[in-house]
């Protein structure tokens, strides 16, 4: 009974309320259309009109086996990338649901610098998506959110990284420590560095405060956004020296050069 209530009540609830879009805040359509070309982007119906999910573009191979990122050559195999095979890195591979740019690009920013947190449980389900897809859960112990310096945390109010894990982290039943790892230097902006001074930015920024808690163990460090890898592989280095059995990073979007 109360199902059948709420369906005849539906139309006029969306004529006096209609939803908007998270990103554009033009009008959703109703639930009865047909949402997305894609499948893997319909959980985001209820949050981005159909143009800006159509603009989201999920990361496709092939792509580098390390550091993740995307190659033009479609018809190619999964390979190393130039800067990971001269690169020292710490972490074993980082994989990202889609590309930074457009509707994803414009929805981190304002998650971020608008504090429009309701965009947390959309984003947060990309990147299930993106753990689902790269990951088994059975082989991981524990996830990681990249963290703020408690300076930017007061501004903001919230870690980003931890908000794109928090829904769902529980029901994969991972473990997720938001704890071990600190910030113990504010760097500067990373928009405004090249890849050599992001690299040096970074060195010492962090600290682990219990190693023990890695030891042995497979960790993923999440954050937000995959850049030039400076600030993750940073943090995989103290994990790794630490003990850590593989570090691997998970993010949300994928920067691509060029």
């Amino acid at each position: 009974m109360n199902r059948l209530l709420e369906n005849l009540l539906r139309p006029f609830w969306e004529a006096l309320f209609p939803a908007i879009c998270l990103v554009c805040h033009s009008y959703l359509p109703s639930q009865r259309e047909e949402y997305s070309k894609d499948p893997t982007l319909d959980n985001l119906a209820p949050y981005f009109c159909p143009s800006c999910r159509e603009d989201i573009q999920p990361v496709h191979f092939p792509i580098c086996n390390r550091c993740g990122i995307p190659f033009a050559l479609r018809e190619d195999e999964n390979h190393l990338c130039g800067e990971c095979i001269e690169g020292n890195g710490y972490f074993r591979k980082a994989r990202a649901f889609g590309l930074y740019t457009g509707t994803l690009r414009k929805a981190i920013h304002l998650l971020k610098f608008g504090k429009r947190t309701g965009l947390a449980r959309p984003l947060g389900a990309l990147s299930r998506l993106a753990f689902s897809r790269f990951w088994d859960k059975d082989l991981v112990d524990l996830l990681i959110p990249v963290p703020l310096h408690i300076k930017r945390l007061r501004e903001r109010g919230f870690n980003q990284s931890f908000l794109l894990i928090k829904e769902w982290v529980r029901e994969e039943g991972i473990a997720c420590d938001t704890g071990i790892l600190r910030r113990v230097r504010q760097t500067r902006p990373h928009s405004e560095l090249s890849r050599k001074e992001r690299i040096s930015n970074v060195r010492g920024a962090f600290k682990l405060t219990r190693p023990e808690k890695v030891k042995d163990r497979t960790v993923i460090l999440v954050d937000d956004v995959y850049t030039t890898g400076a600030t993750v592989n940073e943090c995989a280095r103290l994990i790794k020296e630490a003990g850590a059995k593989d570090v691997d990073i998970l993010t949300l979007a994928r920067a691509v050069r060029g």
